[in-house]
Formats: structure tokens, sequence, C-alpha cells
């Protein structure tokens, strides 16, 4: 039988208060890709953060920058969350982004060693303490920097929540869905966790004895699975121990290259592959983001950001905490020129000089040396389930062709299915509307071809009326209607056809039909 090398990489250390079980990690893993914990039930930790893509996020988009204005030299490149809400969860227009999700300032951090960190986020303005957020009390006093982690997505209202949302509606939002209701594909330990305890309040009594949802206690488990996802199988941790051919004579030149003539090691030394610190690169000028300085008050730490550790880094598709670029050989370039042109700039940034074939080498040592197989091919630790929002693509519900009348092109905002258990799910009209009321109007069977009211081509079946309302718009060219979905699990699978309609003038305009299936 095959012996499996022990990594040099001693396993992250859990705090007393927090030890980690098998139900808590897989609780946990359940918790990372529950969409259902966003307010509009497309966004999941696990949707910008994939253990398969190095922690980080396969999707990149801008962001203004601070002069606010898009296609400026102050862009950076962060994920797309949350559309902008009101507190009530209407749809209101964002200055920036409109009716579209909202995109983050930064690039999504890496979470594949965040087990290792005692300060997180790329400012590290998350330390080591874990408080109840709703009393305030220390819960875990010290090491628990992936606990007190896992708590902001949930409230931020670019990630994750609409304005206003609080941990008691996130809290009975577990207590009322099923888990990963909206999530296909689910790995195996999933579905057992879900055959032996189908609600979340048996997988919490699962992993700490009592039903109980708490702020603390999703955090617990979150951080429980994220220090079970750790990539420490790497062909370099094989070598380290002494395994034969571990890493290819290129990859050990790319690793000599690596220790010396790139000095790569001095930030991210042999183990971790970071130092922890914090750097300033000169990516940017400060007065764009300041980094350190802004959490710690420091002057000296203006320009500086986490030194992430290069484990799995090959598999990322978006480097540096501004998303600035989008592969190794842009990297590797930037420090062999020695960094950025803004100040200030770390003391350890020294141009240095590597030919073609050195290039190569030391690439092929970050890409292939440094990378865990098991998160290349998605093999348990880091397998997920296909979370709603990947299989199904913002506008892949809609059907028919939208009227225009006025100018005004409405657009239904059908984006999510219609979940048991979600008190705040929302149908919207956008784009352009004018005053008066829209009309929503939600059937149990589509149009016959070539249907017309008004003049507005018809999606849904009159006949077979579910749900006909008015909803006044609200002047920024939206209007929404935000409808509890009753716990009725025996409807699961039932599609409804819905439509918008919005006066303008004498005319109206009506949106393209959408498919909303009951989950």
């Amino acid at each position: 039988m095959a012996v499996v090398a022990q990594s040099p990489l001693s396993a992250p250390v859990a705090p007393p208060q927090n030890p980690t079980t098998a139900a808590k990690s897989v609780l946990g893993k359940l918790l990372f890709h529950e969409e259902q914990l966003a307010s509009n039930g497309r966004m999941a930790c696990g949707t910008c953060h994939r253990p398969q893509a190095g922690g980080g996020d396969l999707r990149r988009q801008r962001h203004p920058g601070p002069d606010g204005l898009l296609a400026t030299t102050d862009d950076t490149f962060g994920s797309p969350g949350l559309e902008k809400r009101a507190a009530s969860g209407a749809f209101v227009a964002d200055p920036v982004f409109g009716f579209e999700a909202q995109v983050t300032p930064r690039a999504a951090p890496g979470i594949a060693m965040a087990a290792y960190f005692d300060e997180l986020f790329w400012d590290g303005r998350v330390d080591d303490v874990l408080r109840d957020p709703i009393t305030n009390t220390v819960v875990i006093p010290a090491g628990a920097a992936l606990e007190s982690l896992a708590l902001h997505p949930l409230r931020n209202e670019v990630e994750m929540s609409r304005p206003g949302r609080g941990w008691p509606e996130i809290v009975q939002r577990l207590v009322d869905v099923r888990p990963l209701a909206l999530a296909s594909n689910l790995p195996a330990d999933l579905q057992l966790a879900l055959a032996g305890a189908p609600g979340y309040p048996a997988l919490f009594a699962a992993a700490f004895g009592d039903a109980a949802i708490t702020p603390p206690r999703i955090a617990m488990a979150l951080a429980s699975y994220l220090r079970s996802v750790v990539p420490d199988q790497t062909p370099w941790d094989l070598h380290a121990v002494g395994v034969p051919n571990a890493l290819t004579p290129n990859q050990l030149a790319g690793l000599q290259l690596f220790e010396n003539e790139a000095r790569c090691n001095l930030c991210h030394p042999l183990g971790l592959f970071t130092d922890r610190s914090f750097r300033a690169l000169g990516l940017a000028p400060v007065a764009q983001d300041p980094g350190r300085s802004a959490v710690t008050g420091l002057p000296g730490d203006a320009g500086r950001f986490k030194v992430p550790s290069l484990r799995n880094v090959a598999l990322k598709t978006t480097f540096m905490h501004n998303g600035r670029f989008t592969s190794l050989l842009q990297v590797v370039n930037f420090y062999r020129n020695g960094g950025g042109s803004h100040p200030p700039l770390d003391s350890q940034l020294q141009a240095f000089v590597l030919d073609q074939v050195q290039t190569q080498q030391l690439l092929d040592f970050l890409e292939n040396g440094l990378v865990d197989p098991r998160a290349r091919l998605g093999a348990w630790p880091f397998d997920r389930p296909t979370l709603f929002g990947e299989s199904s693509p913002v506008g892949s519900n809609e059907l028919g062709v939208a009227t225009t009348a006025g100018g005004v092109t409405p657009r239904l905002r059908a984006q999510v299915p219609p979940y048991f258990g979600n008190a705040e799910w929302v149908l919207g009209l956008t784009d352009g509307l004018s005053g008066g009321a829209s009309l929503f109007v939600v059937s149990l069977a589509p149009a016959a071809p070539g249907a017309f009211v008004q003049g507005v081509a018809l999606h849904v079946d009159p006949g077979s009326l579910f749900l006909s309302w008015p909803a006044v718009n609200d002047g920024s060219g939206a209007a929404s209607l935000v409808l509890p979905v009753p716990l009725l699990p025996g409807l699961s699978g039932l599609p409804l056809y819905a439509q918008g309609l919005s006066p303008v003038g004498s005319a109206w305009a009506g949106s393209r039909g959408a498919v909303l299936t009951l989950r």
C-alpha cells in the first residue's frame, strides 16, 4: 500500500472554544455554499471564494474607484455582488451600477490559507477576537480570526445583504429554508449530512448539541470548514519531506530562482509561503486606497496590504488587492521591474533579471509545484456543489420579447426562484419607468403565441391568473413587489409565469416574461 508523505505544513490551530469536529465542518461547508443566506438568493461565501480557484473568484468586474466614474485611471477590479436595494427590499438605482450588480472595491482575497492568519482581509481589519454581533460580548478572546471574518459578508450591503437587514432575519432564514435547496450536484458528504438532518436546526444540533442557531455558531461552523480546506499536499510538500522526483527538474530550477535571483522567499518564505506581513507595492496612489493605515491609523502603514500565501496561487484568475493582473506572468513581470511606480515602496522590492527560460522555470514552480492536485481536480475536501447563480445566469429565466413605449423598455427583475421560507422575495420592474403604477401579473401558464393586450406582447395566460398587483413607480425608474413565499414544499417544482407592465402616457410598455419555478 502506498504511503502518503506528511506535509511539513502544520495543521491550523482551532481556538479551544471551537474545537473542530466533523459535524461542525460539514455544517460550515453547507453554510459556505448557502445562497439563501443572501438577500437576493444568488450569493454565498462560495460564490466569491472557490476552493478550486485558490479560494478566489473566477469572476472579475470593474469598480469605479474613488472618483465614482468607470473606465478611468483609478478603477479597480472586484467581485459582482447584490443589486442595490432599499431597506424594504425594493430595487433602487445605484449611482454607478444602476440596477445591475454592485461590485466590491477590492478583489476577493484568496481563502486557501486564511486559517494561518491572525488578521484577515487585505487590510487586516479583522482581528482574532470573536464577538457576538448582537450583544458585543467576547465569545473567543484569541485565535478566532476565521470566526470573526465569517460574519462580515453576511451583513455587507454589496456582498450579501440589503440595508437594515439584521441578525434576527438572517437566523430566521436558516430556520425556515431547506438547506441548499437551490444548489445541485451536492458532494457526497453534504448529501449524507442532509439525509440525516434535513433542516438547519437539526444540523446545528448535531454540531453543537442543541438546535439553537446564533451568529457565533454560524461563525464557528464556517471557520471549522475553512480549517479543513488546506492545500497541504502540493508537490513541494512531498519534495520537502524527501519524496524522490516530487518536483521535476524544471520546477526544482524554478524553486532555486524563487529563493535566489527572484528573492520571492523574502516575503513568501517556504512552508506557509507568506510571512503574514503587510507590504506596500506601489500598485496605485495611496490616496486611492490607504490600505493598512485606514485600520491602524499609522502613517507608516499607508499603501500596505496583506502578503497572501502562494499555495494554490496558480488556480486564481485575479491577482493583487485591486485585481489589476490576470496572469502569474504579469505578476512576475511586475516584481521583475521592482514593483509599482507609486510611493511608498517596500524596501524588499528590488528589480531582478530572468531570461525567458528562467521565467518559464519560475512559473512552472508556481503553477505546478505549489498547487495541491486535489484542489485542481475539485476533489474532497475542495469539492463543492453547483450553485444556482452559476447554473442559472441572470436573465436565463426570461422568455418572449419586451414591448417598448415612449422610449421605455421595462426589465422584469425576477432573477431567483421563489423559494420556500423566503420572507422577502422581491419581484421588480426597472429601467426608465415613468410615474404612476406599474402592474405585476403572475399566472400558472404562459400566454398563447402572439397574444397582445393594450398593444403589449403578452407572456402570461390571463385565464390562469395567480396574482395581479399594482406597484407604485418610485421615481428612480423602478417598481417593486415584496412577497413572502410560504412554507408549502408540496408545490415544489410548480412553474409560475410573470410579466410587468408600465404606463407611458396613454400607452403601456411591457417586459419580457419570466418563468419562476417554486423551490
